[in-house]
């Protein structure tokens, strides 16, 4: 079983950056990929980014390309989100999530954190 804890969430400007962090506990990420998703209120969940367990491998949303870029740290268990050139439509609770193998789709994904509530003001 991994735990899955989310930080760094808060309010920023439009044009501001956050930076996410995901930490794994109980086990550690091995093997797994790790995904961030977001859902804003009112809509379906959407993938973000996800990072294969070498970090030689990434998806990446076309909403968020050249603006989000993900890392991981395999010796601390964690799994970094920068998020640069916020705009008010990032606004959203945002979930990391691990799993078998890079993906797109949340439902091949098998463990899953709380969320971190990211707000953008305009």
């Amino acid at each position: 079983q991994v735990q899955l804890v989310e930080s760094g969430g808060g309010l920023v400007q439009t044009g501001g950056s956050l930076r996410l962090s995901c930490a794994a506990s109980g086990r550690t990420f091995s093997p797994y990929a790790v995904g961030w998703f977001r859902q804003a209120p009112g809509k379906e969940r959407e993938f973000v980014v996800a990072i294969n367990w070498g970090g030689g491998t990434t998806s990446v949303a076309n909403s968020v390309k050249g603006r989000f870029t993900i890392s991981r740290d395999n010796r601390k268990n964690t799994v970094d989100l920068q998020m640069n050139s916020l705009k008010p439509e990032d606004t959203a609770v945002y979930y990391c999530a691990a799993g078998k193998a890079v993906s797109t789709l949340g439902a091949t994904y098998d463990y899953w954190g709380q969320g971190t509530q990211v707000t953008v003001s305009s």
